[in-house]
């Protein structure tokens, strides 16, 4: 992400501020949502969303990081075929509680988890409710196995690779990851370093892009200049007990911010929940 600072900082001027779309494994390679400016106040929506990964794991041994960083702590003899791996495979669908990593960026009492298992600290991770909504083999030629995964916010790969691995009794250490897609973004809207330097400009998405999960809602009028106070909006177009959800706020094709529409006495209730400070300029 640094480099991403550096190449959108231009020379003699304050270092814009940056955020991201979800962590990668220092081993990891793929899509890095890379947020800038205002912009970073809606990293979380990176975060949350759902993503999809291809992994190639080792069934041979595991290592304390449960990747190739890590110092191997088991190894394993007996050899499976790919019928006993299917067969695994099907009770790592649907909803799962999961471990994560001691090697992750997970805080515990305010310290990263990492750090602590790094200085030979007992590190206890609790479980967290997951969800795996795809799960297939693309490869397998034992020892190796390679799966891509689509999975809801929380997932560790690499918890995932060892806890297919205890459910064979042998290993599962994580010799690839690559993420494929963060919030269905496509694979083919991906680009490394070296294209970002030579043409940023094309590079860079609309916050609304970014957006484009959370359903639209058009304001006119005097609504704009209200929300933008931060005052909440009654939606006369709408009935009171329709679904309550977050939503992107517009005027035409300009971005306000974020809301979260709430049944009121007779209509839904918008409430402002992030402002950007660029619309407040225009309208206010």
């Amino acid at each position: 992400m640094n480099s991403v600072v550096r190449i959108f900082t231009r020379a003699g001027e304050k270092r814009i501020k940056a955020g991201h779309g979800g962590t990668l494994d220092p081993l990891a390679t793929g899509m890095l949502p890379i947020l800038i400016g205002e912009a970073t106040r809606y990293a979380e929506l990176g975060l949350s969303a759902e993503k999809s990964y291809r992994v190639t794991f080792d069934l041979s041994y595991q290592t304390d990081t449960l990747d190739l960083e890590g110092e191997v702590t088991a190894r394993f003899e007996q050899v499976i075929g790919r019928e006993t791996l299917e067969d695994a495979l099907a009770a790592f669908r649907g909803d799962l509680d999961q471990v994560p990593p001691a090697y992750s960026a997970i805080r515990i009492d305010g310290r990263r988890a990492h750090e602590m298992a790094r200085k030979g600290e007992t590190v206890a991770m609790k479980s967290r409710r997951i969800t795996i909504l795809a799960l297939n083999l693309v490869a397998f030629e034992f020892p190796l196995v390679t799966l891509e995964v689509r999975c809801s916010k929380g997932t560790y790969i690499r918890s995932l690779a060892r806890d297919i691995g205890e459910r064979l009794g042998l290993g599962g250490c994580v010799t690839e990851l690559r993420r494929l897609s963060t919030g269905g973004w496509p694979e083919a809207m991906m680009v490394n370093i070296d294209e970002l330097k030579t043409r940023q400009d094309q590079c860079l998405l609309p916050l609304a892009v970014w957006l484009r999960n959370l359903t639209p809602v058009q304001l006119s009028d005097d609504e704009p200049k209200r929300f933008l106070q931060g005052q909440r909006i009654q939606l006369k177009n709408s009935s009171a007990g329709e679904a309550e959800l977050e939503v992107a706020v517009f005027e035409a094709a300009t971005l306000l911010g974020t809301g979260q529409l709430k049944s009121g006495m007779r209509h839904m209730v918008l409430h402002p929940v992030r402002i950007l400070p660029s619309a407040q300029a225009l309208y206010l």
